[in-house]
Parts: structure tokens; sequence; C-alpha cells
């Protein structure tokens, strides 16, 4: 796992794009802050940039860098979740313009897996994290799954856990708003 942390870093300094595991489904990934960098991810995904992605962290503590104002229903949700929880904040800062949605809100997801966990700690800033197929198309549900030509799209993909044929789920997604109020988008 060490020798792929050291590779996908060097990815993600110099503005490439990964393929990694994470704590739901395989994803692409980059540097959150990095404009050009979430711009190649909605080309390879053949995505309009209109639709928002998600970034993960690496602790509960790093959201309040990325979001003006976290709701304290937030810190509640995260520690009663018992499996991977995306949550939408409204007034997402620090994160490159293009990866917010139309209304300047931004999802996050604090990773417990171990790869994507140690990769956004020593990254020390929040890496995109999106499914790792073309939009519209199926999920995948593990490595086998994905597509050539996503694999050969990106500047660097993941060795740890290729091998594993369980089959992933996506997270949960909360929205939250102003004054403690939430939508849950999917359970």
């Amino acid at each position: 796992m060490q020798e792929d942390i050291k590779k996908a870093l060097e990815v993600l300094r110099s503005g490439g794009i990964i393929l990694y595991p994470t704590d739901t489904v395989w994803g692409l990934g980059c540097d959150a802050t990095n404009a050009e960098a979430v711009k190649r991810i909605y080309e390879i995904k053949k995505r309009v940039d209109a639709k928002a992605m998600l970034v993960l962290v690496d602790s509960p503590a790093r959201v309040q860098s990325y979001v003006e104002e976290v709701p304290e229903i937030a810190w509640e949700l995260i520690d009663v979740s018992d499996k991977p929880l995306t949550i939408i904040y409204p007034d997402a800062k620090n994160l490159a313009p293009n990866l917010l949605a139309d209304d300047k809100s931004i999802g996050i997801r604090v990773s417990t897996e171990a790869f994507s966990k140690t990769l956004c700690a020593q990254f020390r800033r929040p890496i995109v994290s999106t499914s790792a197929n073309e939009s519209g198309k199926t999920t995948p549900v593990n490595f086998n799954a994905i597509t050539l030509e996503i694999r050969n799209a990106v500047d660097y993909v993941v060795n740890f856990r290729q091998d594993d044929r369980s089959e992933a789920k996506p997270s949960s997604i909360i929205k939250l708003g102003k004054g403690n109020l939430f939508q849950i988008i999917r359970a």
C-alpha cells in the first residue's frame, strides 16, 4: 500500500488523475483545489461540469477548511453514521470553482477506508472522488467492472485492492441547509 500511496501522491501533486479504491466504489481522483485537474475528470467522465462531484477528507476536523460554516448537525451525523456518508454543505470555500454545484455547495465525505484515508492525510488537501465510469453508465461495483477506456484515461491506477471482488455500494447522501435543515438524497 505504501508504494501506491507514494506514487498516487506524486501524480496528485503534479495535477494528474488517479484511479483509486475508496470507502465505497473505486473512484477517479485529483487535487480538489486544482481546477485544471477537475476539468480533466469531467472530460474523462464525459460529464457536464454543472453536475458537481464530491471530495474525500481524512478527518472531520478537515471539513471546516472547505466550508464557510459547518452546521452543528453535521458533527452529529458524522459521529453516528455507521456507513459511508457524504454530506452536502452550503457555502464551500478553498476548492476549485468548477467542482462546486451551482448553489456553491460541496459534497464531503470523511473516509474511513485505509487507502483513501491515508492518501488524504498525506496529501493534506481534499481529493475528488467520483465513480470510475462515464456519466450515465452503470457504476462499477469493483475494479474488474471498470472499463479499459477509464483505466487508460488516468495517470496512475492504484494496485491496492484490485483483487477485491466484493461489490461496493455508494455512500448515503444528506444535504444540509441553513438552520440545521436537511434533506436525505440517498439513504
